[in-house]
């Protein structure tokens, strides 16, 4: 895994964020299998082990950069040092992300700044530094990972789906911005999929007592979810398919009731969206919720 620059090397070079693990690690395995230069970008190389050994697995190689998102000169340097062994970005899948659960009341401003640092930020971050010369070129793609909570307000992660919503905007925005440079933005939607991020994403603030239901209720459905979850390569295949198609289309809902929740939400009368949120038993919110998005919670 040298990050050596190699002149003849025609490979289209691909940059995945978060490349350490979840869809990140298996879209850098999976693009450098399709023949793509894969970099991936990591906060530590002294922590990617699992990565390198699932690439050698697989016989492929990845390239590592250490690179934080969150941090502007971190991304700076990063990208400085991707461009002088590569070249050139011929595709940028911003996959860096975190979680966070709260709901409004009970969330610190802070914490949705925080998350809009990683979930937003670092990818606008990342995006200004790949599209001078994918300008100058006239091609390339930019691939935002969202989510299904980009489409719909998820229970209790008041934090995490602000900034995905803010996310899909930017992406629209992108996609018209991009339009006369022949740069193409695609928005990938997962719903769950097999990844750390659950692990991690344990908290649940209640700091009121007043929303126990509302964590019961979305910790259920992210344990349905995990049970059910897609494996990331799975998300991995589309996300290929989203650079590589002769008939892009902006969105790609993927995974465990991402497909499902993402096309029946723009379809709820917004009367039945908050008819839903004031059911007081969970018996009844499950086979409601199971009605609506014809996802079993229960």
């Amino acid at each position: 895994m040298a990050n050596e620059q190699t002149p003849t090397d025609d490979r289209p070079v691909s940059v995945i964020t978060g490349a350490n693990s979840g869809i990140g690690r298996a879209t850098a395995i999976h693009l450098a299998k399709q023949g793509h230069r894969a970099i991936g970008t990591v906060r530590s190389i002294d922590k990617a082990d699992k990565l390198r050994n699932m690439a050698a697995d697989a016989d492929v190689s990845v390239e590592l950069f250490e690179l934080d998102v969150a941090d502007d000169e971190s991304v700076r340097h990063g990208f400085e040092q991707i461009l002088d062994a590569t070249g050139r970005v011929d595709h940028l899948v911003n996959n860096a992300g975190v979680g966070g659960n709260a709901v409004t009341e009970e969330c610190p401003t802070e914490l949705y700044l925080s998350v809009m640092n990683v979930n937003l930020c670092g990818a606008v971050r990342c995006i200004q530094a790949v599209l001078p010369q994918m300008r100058e070129r006239g091609s390339g793609t930019i691939v935002n990972i969202s989510s299904v909570a980009g489409r719909i307000a998820a229970l209790a992660q008041s934090p995490y789906v602000a900034s995905k919503w803010a996310f899909e905007g930017l992406s629209e925005g992108l996609a018209q911005e991009l339009a006369p440079f022949g740069i193409r933005v695609a928005i990938i939607e997962p719903g769950v999929t097999k990844s750390a991020i659950f692990a991690k994403n344990i908290d649940a603030p209640n700091s009121t007592g007043e929303y126990d239901a509302h964590y019961r209720r979305m910790f259920q459905f992210y344990m349905t979810g995990v049970a059910n979850a897609t494996d990331p390569f799975e998300v991995a295949e589309v996300i290929h398919e989203a650079i590589s198609t002769d008939a892009p289309r902006l969105r790609y809902p993927v995974s465990w009731g991402g497909a499902e929740m993402a096309a029946l939400h723009d379809r709820i009368d917004d009367s039945d969206w908050i008819a839903l949120g004031a059911i007081d038993e969970d018996d009844d919110y499950y086979r409601t919720f199971n009605e609506v998005f014809g996802l079993d919670l229960r």
